[in-house]
C-alpha cells in the first residue's frame, strides 16, 4: 500500500472541475508529480492551462495506468457514472488510490473501483471554487469533509494536510448531512445576497455591494458565533 506521508505520488486528473484542478495544483505544490489529465474541451483549455500549466492531455487508459493517485475531477451527477465506466472497462489497479471531491458522496460510491483493488478516498475542500487561481490560497485556510475506510483513513488525512488543509472525518451516514448543509450555506446564501443586491439596483442606489458587504459578514459572522439555535423572526 502506498503510503502518502513518504512517497512522492504520481497523480493523475480525470475531468477539469474546479475543486479538483486546484487539488492537483496544491498537490503538485507539496512535492507529488502530476502525470496527466485526461483530454479537455475547448471551453476548459484556458482555465487548465493556468492552474497547471505544461501538463500533459492523456487517454484515459494511459492516465490509468501510469498514475498511483487518480484524482476525479468530475460533476456530481457524472461521479458514479465515470467511476463504474472505469471499473466495467478494468482499468484500476490494485492499490491505486482513488479519490473524488463530491459533498454528496462517501467512499462508497467507489466501490466498484475498490472492488478492483483500488484505494477509495472522499475528500471534499468545504468551499466555493471560482475556477480562479484565488481557489488555490482560498483552499490552504478551509476544512476538507474526508470519508475513506478506516484503515486507510490516515492517508486521506495526510493529503489533506499536505495541501494546506484541515481533515475532519465525515463518516458515510452522515454525508447526507454534510452536503445538505454544505449547499445551504452556500446557494441560500448566494441567492439571498444576489436579491439584496438586485433590489438595490432596481432603486437606482449605486456601489450596491459594497453598501450591503458590511452588514452581510458582520451577519454571518454573528450566525457563526452563537452557532445553531431556534430563530425567531422578530430577533432580525
Amino acid at each position: 500500500m502506498i503510503d502518502s506521508t513518504k512517497a512522492r505520488l504520481a497523480v493523475g486528473i480525470v475531468g477539469t472541475a474546479p475543486a479538483g484542478i486546484a487539488m492537483a495544483s496544491a498537490l503538485a505544490g507539496a512535492g507529488h508529480l502530476l502525470i496527466g489529465i485526461t483530454h479537455t474541451s475547448p471551453a476548459d483549455t484556458d482555465r487548465v492551462d493556468a492552474a497547471l500549466p505544461g501538463l500533459d492531455a492523456l487517454e484515459l487508459r494511459e492516465l490509468l495506468s501510469r498514475a498511483e493517485l487518480v484524482l476525479l475531477a468530475v460533476a456530481d451527477d457524472e461521479l458514479e457514472g465515470t467511476v463504474g465506466a472505469i471499473s466495467e472497462a478494468h482499468l484500476w489497479r490494485n492499490g491505486q488510490l482513488v479519490a473524488h471531491t463530491s459533498p454528496h458522496h462517501g467512499h462508497s460510491v467507489l466501490g466498484s473501483a475498490s472492488a478492483q483493488g483500488a484505494i477509495a478516498l472522499a475528500v471534499h475542500p468545504a468551499m466555493s471554487f471560482s475556477g480562479t487561481s484565488l481557489d488555490l490560497q482560498r483552499m490552504r485556510e478551509v476544512f476538507f469533509a474526508v470519508s475513506a475506510p478506516k484503515v486507510v483513513l490516515p492517508i486521506a488525512q495526510a493529503l489533506v494536510i499536505e495541501m494546506g488543509g484541515e481533515p475532519v472525518v465525515i463518516d458515510e451516514q452522515q454525508r447526507a448531512a454534510y452536503a445538505e448543509a454544505f449547499e445551504v450555506s452556500t446557494t441560500f446564501s448566494t441567492l439571498v445576497v444576489n436579491q439584496a443586491i438586485g433590489l438595490l439596483e432596481e432603486a437606482g442606489i449605486a456601489n450596491a455591494r459594497g453598501i450591503l458587504a458590511p452588514s452581510v459578514r458582520s451577519a454571518v459572522q454573528r450566525a457563526l458565533a452563537d452557532g445553531h439555535q431556534p430563530l425567531d423572526p422578530s430577533d432580525f
